[in-house]
């Protein structure tokens, strides 16, 4: 699914309207009674309160629309407009007198906070107020409806997407956005939902097809690019029945120090659970008893060193590597991954201390090997490219830096965000139970896999980012967020494969119970 700008999304409802000869009222209607439809088949019929708030522009014509519609369906509708400037939307206005010509309950037009409504617990409010075309942050009263909206324990509900939070733009004023429960959003979800600082005011949301021109969707560069499912399930490629270990690739993980050698074990596990026909494991001498007893199917080569990397020699030939996890930034490290980098000849996965020891040694980064996948949680991503001053500033920053050293970026978070070419893939699989050490090292080892097996290196973190995601959410299902370990996400890499194949069966309703 693509993830367009406000202007492209304006743009094409501009497409729509010029080839399908629909008015931009037609469309105002269209998407207003996809909202009536999703609310109606929820409530049917109940008489529970709705508040609708509308501001002056076409989102607020779309809560007019909805609120129209309810009403003459019977529903318990109160409906307030936000009225802070005389300059209103030809749809509007519209819509406005629409809602006259069925009730005598007009909307009430709010002027200041003393028109606040009481609102019951079990009411429900939409919120209507802005759309996407908002410009700059609410301010004076109708910042202050935000927040007492943002106060009720009613069920919030936003239109497209919350009032007072951009699209793609960075949050202007963080106590003047609706903190919606849910929110039902146009065609296609928003950059902003994604992001951390505001991806926190859209928990829940869904998208609804109010039938934009699908040539204009299918043919314009997206913001960024939504993996889910769907997507995931296209990059899966069949093993051929007469193959041999050798046609899946080698791996080599380069990792641990004296007390974490446990990252090496996680990724090397992974690398062999995401297929990968041969791993070797390149590890202190500490390490080599606890490698040949925890992963017997892996090779183990040691460093001359007892408790750390000192110098990568005597390594096999193989198609990728992961280096970085645990080894610690001494500078004899250091100075083996600078001789490394220089000379290897595989795709690597650059994560964990690798990256740390980038940061260190500005020389390091001239010698990154082209196409490499570099994974850095915020922390270490913030030592590669500096301070940012907001997410999209983070992204910006990042795509620099991606282009400056040909790489592949994977931005490690609760949407993960791959970085290639300029171009942005959001992961969608993952729970905050993923939030536990050695989760990365298992990534790290899923993404070579990947690589030694011919996948090229966008496609292999935006597949891998996906089953390392889908494996967590198996595991949660099971045994809940708390109880979510590393060495969980490695034995659940094969049902996640698997499930990219399961129909998602509708959920059941609840059996009667007999009198």
């Amino acid at each position: 699914m693509k993830i367009f700008s406000a202007d492209q999304l304006h743009e094409a409802d501009k497409v729509t309207s010029e080839k399908h000869d629909i008015t931009p009222l037609d469309l105002m209607e269209r998407a207003g009674t996809q909202i009536f439809n999703w609310l109606h088949q929820r409530m049917q019929g109940a008489q529970v309160p709705v508040h609708i708030f509308c501001g002056i522009g076409n989102n607020g014509g779309d809560g007019l629309v909805v609120g129209r519609l309810l009403i003459e369906q019977g529903y318990k509708v109160h409906i307030y407009v936000a009225n802070f400037t005389d300059k209103r939307s030809k749809c509007f206005l519209i819509n406005y007198d629409r809602i006259k010509k069925i009730t005598k309950n007009w909307p009430h037009l709010m002027t200041s906070e003393a028109d606040f409504p009481e609102i019951h617990p079990d009411d429900i409010i939409i919120d209507a107020i802005f759309g996407i075309g908002l410009n700059r942050a609410p301010e004076g009263w109708v910042k202050q409806l935000i927040q007492y909206l943002n106060g009720q324990k009613a069920f919030r509900l936003s239109v497209d997407i919350p009032s007072g939070l951009h699209a793609n733009q960075p949050v202007a004023d963080r106590e003047a956005v609706i903190r919606a429960n849910h929110t039902l959003t146009f065609q296609a979800p928003k950059l902003a939902f994604f992001l951390p600082e505001s991806g926190e005011f859209v928990p829940y949301f869904e998208v609804i097809d109010i039938g934009l021109d699908p040539e204009y969707l299918y043919t314009t560069e997206p913001l960024a690019q939504l993996i889910s499912k769907p997507e995931a399930r296209q990059f899966y490629r069949q093993r051929e029945k007469y193959s041999h270990k050798g046609n899946y690739g080698h791996v080599l993980v380069i990792s641990g120090s004296y007390g974490k050698i446990g990252a090496a074990v996680l990724a090397s596990r992974a690398a062999y659970r995401t297929g990968s026909g041969l791993v070797t494991a390149f590890v202190p001498k500490c390490g080599y008893g606890i490698l040949q007893t925890a992963l017997p199917e892996a090779m183990v080569v040691t460093d001359a060193f007892d408790h750390l990397i000192s110098e990568i020699d005597d390594i096999p030939e193989v198609q990728a590597a992961a280096v970085g996890m645990g080894i610690g930034t001494d500078e004899r490290t250091i100075t083996a991954l600078k001789k490394f980098f220089s000379e290897t000849k595989a795709l690597l996965v650059i994560d964990a201390d690798a990256l740390n020891c980038i940061a260190l040694d500005e020389s390091l980064k001239a010698v990154i090997p082209k196409h490499s996948v570099l994974t850095p949680h915020p922390g270490e991503l913030k030592r590669l490219v500096g301070e940012w001053k907001d997410d999209y500033d983070k992204l910006e920053r990042t795509k620099k830096f991606a282009a400056e050293h040909d790489c592949v970026v994977l931005i490690k978070g609760a949407n993960s965000i791959t970085v290639f070419e300029n171009k942005l893939y959001i992961n969608t699989s993952g729970n905050p139970g993923m939030a536990t050490g050695g989760s990365g090292d298992v990534l790290s080892g899923m993404i070579a896999a990947l690589l030694a097996q011919g996948y090229d290196p966008l496609l292999a973190t935006v597949f891998a980012t996906y089953l390392h995601g889908a494996s967590g959410n198996i595991v949660s299902q099971a045994n809940s967020f708390e109880a979510v370990m590393a060495g969980d996400l490695i034995e659940n890499i094969g049902k996640a494969f698997l499930s990219l194949f399961e129909v998602d069966q509708p959920a059941q309703p609840e059996p009667e119970e007999e009198s």
